[in-house]
């Protein structure tokens, strides 16, 4: 036994001497790097699962819950989430003892002049062979754990990737439904505008029979309405695309926009979120985490490749029945058993470990390359959408007092056209002005909404690490 110790011993040392040096070139992007540990850092503010149930709208509420039902691609992170769960599996199942029961009968000619003796040499026979078999990799260098380690790793981050598709997926939904209220907001305005102008057309016919206003009077009215109708056809449009985009988020059929109902959203309200980046940014963002999850299980199949230089030694035993013969099959004589050890020792391959072995080290580089892109892109989508948010506020001020004054001017105009000190034809550039002022209101506002939104998902959505471990 101190033999057979000392020379597995040298076999393994010779292998770990043979390991050629294969490093990874690149390293993760640290939160100090990017300023996100600095002190006094802001924290932001916990986002809850539900958080678009923030908007006050039942109707978005069941629009997330059948899109998250029914959307094909996240099924398909889902599946993924099931084929690494069965990697895994199978991994921690070669991971120990298997056993396996093997039987077979067939009737054979057996060679005169080969190693049978007679009187079976020369004849047809009946073969039969049943037994049952045992093997154990012993998995001394721990390859086999570094292959679990790793499978459990690519679990873990096809997880977190099915947490951050269903994040973009909630997410997509929203900003679909801010279009739809969008849509909708701008249809009421061009319909108030409508109501407006017709009352301003029919009060110039009544001039014009009266000889106080001229056909140039009717003329402008009715391109004031003209325009206020085609802002009407428009948003209808855009509404009846919001809701096909919104079925096909849904992964439903050509029906279901019929379902969706005028929206009741708060969009001035909801969502309050932080002024600038926290300092938490990259462990809420499941991507991130995913990517991470990534690099460790890299790291685990780079170890694995590591230890294929290292001897593979396997126990294993079997016990059955052999024999020529039906007869001699079910003899005491026939039965059959053996045990023993076996080692596999990697002496020259042409290179195959060696290659395997750089490949991933490669393998964990390009991991934490993608890992980097995905931080440094957090963070830019942050600072984006808190730059977005912030100048939309500011924007939406202004416009408030733009709307205003037009609205003003206008209500001064009509005084001065009833009063008849000023043609209708003087009323059309301030109308139109106004008419395109208010749109441009209602879309700060959605815009402010539909971006807050993004702030929410660059935040990381409702993910919360501490539910993945």
């Amino acid at each position: 036994m101190r033999l057979t110790g000392f020379a597995l011993a040298s076999a393994a040392l010779l292998a770990g001497c043979a390991i050629p040096a294969s490093r990874p070139e690149l390293s993760p992007i640290t939160d100090a790097s990017l300023g996100l540990s600095a002190p006094g850092a802001a924290q932001a503010p916990v986002i809850a699962d539900d958080w678009w149930r923030s908007f006050g709208d039942p109707q978005l509420d069941r629009l997330v819950t059948d899109a998250q039902a029914g959307n094909p691609s996240l099924e398909a992170a889902l599946a993924r989430v099931r084929q690494a769960s069965a990697i895994l599996a199978s991994s921690r199942a070669d991971n120990g003892p298997n056993a396996a029961f093997d039987a077979s009968a067939q009737y054979s000619r057996l060679s005169g002049q080969y190693e049978i003796p007679p009187p079976f040499a020369g004849t047809t026979r009946f073969l039969g062979q049943a037994q049952a078999g045992l093997n154990w990799n012993l998995d001394l260098f721990g390859r086999q754990k570094a292959v679990i380690a790793g499978a459990r790793a690519s679990t873990r981050a096809a997880l977190l990737d099915a947490t951050a598709a269903r994040l973009a997926l909630a997410g997509s939904v929203v900003q679909t439904y801010i279009e739809l209220a969008r849509a909708e907001q701008l249809a009421a305005i061009a319909q108030r505008t409508i109501v407006t102008r017709q009352g301003s057309l029919r009060l110039v016919q009544v001039r014009i029979r009266n000889k106080l206003a001229s056909d140039l009077d009717s003329q402008a009215a009715e391109t004031l309405l003209a325009q206020a109708q085609q802002a009407l056809v428009r948003a209808t449009a855009q509404r009846a695309l919001a809701a096909n985009a919104l079925s096909a988020l849904a992964g439903r059929g050509a029906d279901y926009p019929a379902t969706i109902a005028p929206t009741a959203l708060n969009l001035d309200t909801a969502l309050p979120l932080p002024a600038t980046i926290p300092a938490d940014l990259l462990a809420r963002r499941a991507d991130v985490a995913a990517a991470l999850a990534r690099i460790d299980a890299a790291g685990q199949g780079r170890l694995a490749a590591r230890r294929a230089f290292y001897p593979d030694i396997n126990l294993s035993a079997l016990v059955g029945l052999q024999a020529i013969g039906i007869g001699n099959f079910f003899t005491s004589d026939a039965g059959t058993a053996g045990a023993g050890a076996a080692i596999h020792l990697p002496i020259f391959d042409n290179g195959r470990l060696k290659a395997g072995l750089a490949g991933a080290t490669a393998g964990v580089d390009l991991a934490i390359a993608d890992y980097n892109e995905k931080v440094v892109g957090a963070v830019r989508e942050t600072a984006d959408a808190l730059t977005r948010v912030q100048s939309l506020a500011a924007d939406r001020a202004r416009q408030t007092q733009v709307v205003r004054g037009f609205a003003e001017t206008g209500r001064l105009n009509t005084i001065r056209v009833s009063s008849g000190l000023e043609s209708r034809l003087g009323l059309v550039d301030n109308d139109v002005r106004l008419l395109d002022a208010q749109q441009a209101d209602a879309n700060l506002v959605a815009d402010a909404a539909s971006q807050r939104v993004a702030l929410v998902l660059a935040l990381g959505g409702g993910f919360d690490p501490k539910d993945m471990k």
